[in-house]
């Protein structure tokens, strides 16, 4: 078999900060690093940016305005992809074309079954729960076409071989440890103390965080509740929500939400408005910031691909809340997390009063990021190209 570097093309949904962007980009990094030729590419609006640098190279696929609705929306995506792909002048060139999600695997789909292409890597981050039949028709195409399949933890691979009679490898993420890390310099701090006054965090006080935006599966809901119940006894308490670039539709999350933010008084115009902070997505930079002020990063997830932020939290030196289930259990120990039910409203209010306990704080901050050096990206890379190897021995 031969071992010369491979040209790869890593396909994302979009440019947004979102989990399986930032693990395409920096697998896409880490493949670089090891002297593949990469090219990552997504679809996107005129004057859209890509939300940080890559070592790859970036491949856009035009994207013009398009019709309402998620499943327009959806197509439109495919379609934008599958013609950018079809006049990409290096298509023939790529040893192994890679996808992350359901709309970029469908593209590729198209094009294997006109023979353009000779199959697809496909990394199955996690599955949604739609009621449309053409979104329904659409993710089980991306999963059931692919030549070979890959998952972030063992919950997905297991879902996939029970429920879908596929096989998939295990690939693990990896943490940036230069890019997220512990307050250092006093110049830093007083970047990061900027940063953080221009959204509205306090610059004393508890503030937890919690990263992804309103969505269900992110149980943002119950944490709010939580925080409004822990609010009796922490009256200057401040939660924080960040991120949300989401291309799907959580209005009945986001419905309930706001219903109960109102409920608590925590409502723009209301009293305690400044108690809860919604800042929508945020830079690099930022987050990095947001970290380091957070006295926990918050994520009682229902569901889950692979929880990366709180790696990433790890990182800074911030102690991680995550629900007691996969698949935070298959990658954290106990003691290196604190675990709460995330179908337990009383016990993520607890789990959030514990983060407060200087003690048990302390602890887990000393360790959180010797944690994190378990995460390699550079292992992770390593461990793509001995499975896109296989895959090109299989195809051959």
């Amino acid at each position: 078999m031969s071992l010369r570097p491979l040209r790869i093309a890593l396909l994302m949904h979009s440019l947004n900060p979102r989990g399986g962007v930032v693990h395409t980009l920096e697998l896409a990094d880490a493949l670089v690093a090891q002297g593949h030729d990469v090219t990552v590419m997504a679809a996107a609006a005129s004057g859209q940016t890509l939300f940080r640098p890559t070592r790859a190279r970036l491949s856009i696929a035009p994207l013009a305005a398009g019709p309402a609705g998620l499943v327009a929306m959806v197509r439109h995506r495919i379609d934008a992809m599958t013609d950018h792909l079809r006049t990409w002048d290096e298509l023939a060139d790529i040893d192994v074309f890679h996808s992350q999600d359901s709309i970029t695997a469908n593209a590729l789909a198209n094009l294997t079954e006109e023979g353009r292409v000779g199959g697809y890597v496909r990394t199955v981050h996690h599955l949604d729960a739609f009621d449309e039949p053409r979104l329904v028709a659409w993710q089980a195409r991306a999963v059931n076409a692919a030549s070979l399949l890959l998952c972030v933890s063992d919950l997905w691979q297991g879902v996939l071989h029970r429920d879908w009679a596929r096989e998939a490898w295990r690939v693990h993420n990896g943490v940036n440890l230069l890019r997220y890390t512990p307050a250092g310099t006093a110049e830093q701090a007083a970047m990061d103390h900027e940063a953080l006054r221009a959204l509205g965090v306090q610059p004393a006080g508890p503030v937890w965080l919690s990263v992804g935006g309103v969505e269900a599966r992110k149980n943002a809901v119950a944490l709010l509740q939580a925080f409004a119940r822990v609010r009796r006894l922490v009256p200057q308490a401040q939660l924080v929500i960040a991120g949300g670039a989401s291309l799907l539709q959580h209005d009945a999350a986001v419905q309930a939400f706001q219903a109960i933010r109102h409920e608590a008084g925590l409502a723009p115009g209301q009293p305690d408005a400044d108690r809860l902070v919604c800042t929508g997505p945020v830079s690099d930079a930022v987050l990095a910031a947001l970290y380091r002020r957070a006295r926990a990063l918050v994520m009682p997830s229902l569901k889950e691909g692979f929880g990366l932020v709180a790696l990433e939290a790890m990182a800074c030196g911030t102690p991680a809340l995550v629900s007691r289930r996969a698949p935070f259990t298959e990658h954290f120990r106990e003691g290196e997390v604190l675990w709460v039910d995330p179908l337990d409203v009383d016990d993520i209010a607890r789990g959030l009063i514990q983060t407060l306990d200087p003690h048990h704080h302390a602890a887990l901050a000393r360790q959180a990021r010797d944690v994190c050096q378990r995460f390699s990206w550079a292992a992770s890379a390593t461990r793509h190209i001995d499975l896109y190897q296989h895959h090109l021995a299989c195809h051959a």
